[in-house]
């Protein structure tokens, strides 16, 4: 038996986490920039839920590319 999705959190609905296959709703944004193909400024984010939130900051930070993790609500327009 399979454990359920859990609940979104209001105005969280469309905030699906970004590790592979998985479709839970995310409640972290790990924002990140890869200095090589991305000008100073820009801000790229993965959506992570509880379960993949640390894998996908290890991810990106044992590549130099971690910038911060931060909640789905402080995101801000310069995200992205």
């Amino acid at each position: 038996m399979t454990a359920p999705l859990p609940r979104p959190v209001p105005g969280t609905e469309d905030h699906v986490c970004s590790a592979k296959g998985c479709r839970a709703v995310a409640g972290h944004a790990v924002v990140w920039r890869n200095p090589k193909l991305h000008v100073e400024g820009r801000r790229k984010v993965w959506l992570a839920c509880d379960d993949h939130q640390q894998s996908l900051a290890e991810f990106v930070g044992l590549r130099g590319f971690l910038i911060e993790v931060i909640p789905v609500g402080a995101l801000t327009d310069a995200d992205g």
